[in-house]
């Protein structure tokens, strides 16, 4: 589209000529009401609410805490991007709470607020004002808009320094003071009053900005505020003042640019595409404010009309004062309504508010609180009638009537085909709707629920790609891992190969030949490196329980060696007590025939039972010594059986006496009673043989051979004493651990015992006496006929007792051995 051409446009301003928008309506203006009046002070609130975000954009951090002391001035919040701007203290107090609270919002949303309660001193914090503003940066008067908190004013809300540093060529600056939505005249009066620091305001921008041409924009319903303008700018040439008609809505952006240069603002295009910047005389006069003397953001003009209240004006109202305060302040009437209604802006673009106590923000400029018959009702809406009069009346040549089906249908994608975001919500078409449609609330639901939609949209493509993203990445990283896991594994399969060939040709060398790792047994080996860590691990945690059954183990070790041990000593004081019974029945078969021996029992070199053991002159046969195993045999039963009936083994382990038999004690006591005896036997042999050898030895005619015999039969001796003794120390070791009852008549027992043995052994002893001097008396004329045999007899006596006495030693240190091991483990 082809744009009229700056000099044009200027031609035309200084003509007086104006271009035009279409549509457009002409209602009543109201503003009677309230332009009269001069702007007032209100009192102060008892406590300010001040929503971290009142503007376009996203909302700051805030940087106080509750109990916080705060100055006139301070920020509460810092921005966090370049579409932020800080809220400031509009007075000095204690923050007390900085929680969400309801907001200014059509749907009554709720947003972080800060409160607090003013102190009544007003006091205000440090100001750093740049009166030298134009021998600056203009980043660093940007930069001191941006920190103020300003933002527009005139209801868009959108952050002023994001205007002030455009860095697109701009033609003309615009400065809105049309408000001509009816009933607000926040606008009208702040021109009225200050039209000095407007243009101070004016001024700051236009160093800024520096366009060509710089245009005062006023309705011509206003020509109070036109004169004072005038005066303010009758020092700048470039400054024009200039009257616009009034129609609504001459005052919105678009159509006010449209009606001053006849350039109409792309679809999807700023202002600034078609050369022009353009800002509220509110704003303005902010930026002269932060500029000039330091002071940020923290109150606004708000203009409280309609019938329902009884002084309709304009107050100058601090940032965060409720509705119902600047309510109270006008003397509202509840009465004059029907129900409590409260309009926030004019009644073309206003919304009701849901809660009084809702807070003025920056772009609160009118208070609207009709009479019952002063607005339509809410619920006065009827079906359409297709009159096409929203049609005729829009400004943005929309189709207000199909726009609406659409979205009450919630059909946003057809309704987003008519154009639906072009709508600048004016009001125009609901203004002149026969039907009383209110048909700005349906688009503004309809492009909030767009809004959401694609919000929700946008985060799902964004998470779409964060997945794409993370997936590319998981596989990227995978692929890394693979190439490198292969170079590695080539890597280690190269140096196999050159260590096989090295081990092969070493080797050759050698004559053997060497075989490659198999890649088999590598994986074995860690799985057994795996299996054994889990072990560990199971170990770790099984460690109380494994150190209790290892305890456990040790201790029926311990009792399994004791019984082996205990089982061991039985059997060989068993076989203790079958030798010696053998040698008992031995002694009472050749006393009759003691030292006397027939041709017949000569001995033949040839004989079968040549080398057997002889006992007492005799040679040991076969069933002799069968007979001796046999009785071995009985004995290790007697004394297995003796053990499980709970006879106390030699280590001093105690038995249970309820396990304990009366028959088997008697069968064990009978049984060491014999092996007392036979004990007491062998010693009086041992003693004979003693007695014989010494006989030997005074006696000429005895050889080296008869000598060995006898060593052997004292060594046999021996043994078979210290047998009998270490049968004894068990027996006495048994029948200390039961109780007193059994080991008093065990003791009867044994000293019974022992006097019978000392008796036989008395007995023996003296008819070894007797047989010995029988012996000697016959000795002459018996070694004078049977010199041969009776050497031979005495050899074996000599051997026999030999024997006897080893025995005697063997058993005596196995007694001695088993008496340590018994105190060791007491």
């Amino acid at each position: 589209m082809k744009y009229p051409s700056f000099d044009h446009i200027i031609d035309a301003l200084n003509a007086g000529k104006l271009f035009s928008f279409p549509g457009g309506v002409h209602p009543d203006d109201k503003k009677a009401l309230s332009n009269t009046a001069i702007i007032e002070q209100p009192p102060l609130p008892q406590i300010l609410t001040l929503p971290l975000r009142q503007h376009v954009g996203s909302e700051g951090m805030c940087s106080v805490n509750v109990g916080d002391y705060v100055y006139k001035g301070q920020p509460l919040c810092t921005t966090t991007t370049p579409y932020s701007v800080p809220i400031h203290a509009p007075t000095s107090g204690e923050v007390v709470a900085i929680a969400p609270h309801v907001v200014a919002h059509p749907s009554g949303l709720t947003e972080m607020c800060v409160s607090i309660k003013p102190d009544g001193k007003d006091t205000w914090g440090e100001l750093t004002p740049l009166t030298n503003y134009q021998a600056l940066e203009k980043d660093k008067i940007v930069e001191a808009i941006c920190q103020a908190g300003i933002s527009g004013m005139g209801g868009a809300g959108f952050p002023t320094h994001i205007k002030a540093a455009s860095s697109k060529p701009i033609e003309f600056l615009v400065i809105n003071g049309v408000e001509c939505e009816p009933y607000i005249t926040s606008d009208d009066r702040l021109m009225r009053e200050h039209a000095w620091q407007i243009r101070q305001g004016l001024d700051v921008l236009s160093h800024l900005i520096n366009p060509k041409a710089i245009v005062i924009a006023v309705e011509d319903n206003k020509p109070e505020a036109i004169e004072a303008l005038n005066i303010a700018c009758q020092d700048k040439d470039d400054y024009r003042v200039i009257s616009v008609e009034t129609k609504y809505p001459a005052g919105g952006e678009k159509q006010l640019i449209q009606v001053l240069t006849g350039r109409e603002v792309p679809r999807n295009g700023l202002p600034a595409d078609v050369g022009v910047l353009m800002f509220n005389v509110g704003t303005c006069y902010a930026v002269a404010d932060a500029i000039l003397n330091g002071k940020p953001l923290i109150e606004r003009i708000v203009t409280v009309t309609g019938e329902a209240v009884k002084q309709p004006k304009n107050f100058r109202a601090l940032l965060g004062t409720p509705v119902e305060h600047l309510l109270t302040a006008a003397d509202y009437v509840a009465k004059k309504q029907s129900s409590p209604r409260v309009i926030m802006g004019g009644p073309m673009m206003g919304f009701a508010l849901a809660d009084a106590t809702i807070p003025i923000i920056k772009t609160t400029n009118c208070l609207l609180v009709p009479g019952k018959k002063e607005l339509a009702p809410e619920d006065a809406e009827r079906p359409c009638i297709r009159c096409s009069a929203c049609a005729d009346a829009c400004p943005a040549s929309l189709l207000p009537q199909q726009i609406f089906w659409h979205a009450k249908a919630k059909e946003y994608d057809k309704a987003e085909e008519y154009d639906l975001f072009d709508c600048i919500e004016c009001g125009a078409c609901a203004y002149v709707c026969p039907s009383e449609i209110p048909l700005v609330h349906y688009y503004r639901k309809a492009k909030s629920e767009i809004r959401l939609e694609r919000d929700e949209r946008n985060k799902a493509e964004k998470a779409k790609q964060r997945f794409e993203a993370r997936k590319e990445r998981l596989e990227r990283e995978k692929r890394e891992r693979e190439e490198k896991h292969r170079k590695a594994k080539e890597a280690r399969l190269a140096a196999n190969k050159n260590k096989a060939n090295s081990t092969s040709t070493t080797a050759s060398a050698q004559g053997e030949s060497s075989t490659p790792t198999n890649a088999k047994d590598k994986v074995a080996a860690a799985l057994a490196r795996a299996k054994a860590k889990k072990a560990a691990l199971q170990a770790e945690q099984n460690a109380p329980k494994a150190n209790e059954e290892s305890a456990e183990r040790e201790k029926l070790a311990a009792a399994k060696a004791n019984e082996a041990d205990d089982k061991k000593a039985q059997v060989a004081a068993a076989i203790a007590r079958a030798k010696a019974k053998k040698a008992a029945k031995a002694q009472q078969q050749t006393q009759p025939h003691s030292g006397l021996t027939s041709p017949a029992h000569d001995v033949d070199e040839n004989a079968p039972n040549q080398g057997q053991p002889q006992v007492d002159g005799e040679t040991s046969t076969p069933q002799d010594d069968k007979k001796a195993r046999i009785a071995a045999a009985v004995a290790r039963a007697k004394a297995k059986k003796a053990a499980q009936q709970g006879i106390a083994p030699s280590s001093g382990r105690e038995t249970n006496e309820n396990n304990t038999h009366t028959d088997g004690k008697a069968d064990v006591q009978q049984e060491d009673k014999k092996a007392r005896i036979a004990a007491a036997v062998a010693r009086a042999k041992a003693k004979k043989a003693a007695q014989q050898e010494d006989t030997l030895e005074r006696e000429p005619g005895s050889t080296p051979e008869a000598q060995t015999n006898d060593k052997n039969a004292r060594v046999a001796a021996a043994i078979a004493k210290a047998k009998a003794k270490k049968q004894l120390a068990e027996e006495e070791s048994a029948m200390e651990t039961d109780d007193t009852s059994t080991q008093s008549h065990d003791e009867e027992a044994t000293k019974k015992k022992a006097r019978i043995a000392a008796a036989v052994a008395k007995a023996k002893a003296k008819k070894q006496q007797t047989t010995q001097d029988t012996s000697g008396s016959d000795s002459d004329a018996i070694h004078t006929s049977q010199p041969t045999s009776e050497t031979e007899n005495n050899s074996r006596n000599q051997a026999e007792e030999k024997k006897a006495r080893i025995a005697a030693a063997i058993a005596k240190a196995k007694a001695k051995k088993a008496q340590a091991e018994r105190e060791k483990e007491s």
